[in-house]
């Protein structure tokens, strides 16, 4: 009969050996190894910081404030056409004020009469025209937007027209001058600031992306 020493000597080193086994197929916790993550319970963002739901939308708080009229009706706009985007609509709002004024004080009103409605394009037509028959011409100098303010917005469901009533401030250089070339009105050395008050609308969720001027307020 084997001696007890010799049994335990045994079933020692097979313990030995099934823990060497254990520790390759496992593997090891190193000291610059990271540790497990906490689970995520859906409630918060990678930074750490509690996600709310259904919080103010930043990209309309950016412009008007969060319990106002316009803000719900801005709202509105952004429920029938998810795509809309009022950040992009003030800066396209921008890029439109600058080249239907400067169509207009030069009196080229092809390009920008789709950006119009019929009243308010007949009422430049009008304009450019009376100024044409004194022998009147203008040039004039874009220099920059300095302020864009969204003033109003307002929304009909029932017929999803959006209206929004932009304040401009802008900077730019104008004179007149009369059929001898002679200036009378403004100086070409000059800035000047002027403010206007436009009102673009647009039937959202159609095709048709242009928002068109309405009306106009200096």
């Amino acid at each position: 009969m084997e001696s007890p020493l010799i049994q335990l000597l045994v079933l020692a080193g097979i313990a030995v050996f099934l823990i060497l086994r254990l520790k390759n197929v496992l593997g090891t916790r190193e000291g610059f190894e990271k540790p497990p993550l906490p689970k995520s319970n859906g409630r918060a963002d990678r930074a750490g910081f509690e996600v709310i739901e259904g919080g103010p939308d930043q990209d309309i708080t950016d412009h008007v404030d969060e319990s106002s009229p316009q803000a719900k009706a801005l709202s509105a706009m952004k429920r029938v056409e998810q795509s809309f985007s009022v950040s992009d609509f003030v800066q396209g709002s921008r890029g439109a004020y600058e080249m239907i004024l400067m169509g207009f004080e030069k009196g080229e009103l092809d390009n920008i009469q789709p950006f119009m409605s019929e009243e308010i394009f007949d009422s430049f037509v009008d304009a450019v025209a009376h100024r044409e028959d004194q022998g009147l011409t203008i040039e004039a100098e874009f220099i920059g937007v300095r302020e864009t303010t969204v003033v109003d917005a307002q929304f009909d469901e029932a017929q999803s027209r959006a209206e929004i009533t932009m304040r401009f401030v802008a900077e730019l250089t104008s004179v007149v001058r009369d059929r001898g070339g002679d200036i009378v009105e403004g100086d070409a050395k000059k800035v000047k600031r002027q403010k206007d008050t436009w009102t673009f609308a647009r039937n959202m969720g159609t095709d048709d992306p242009n928002w068109h001027l309405v009306a106009t307020d200096a």
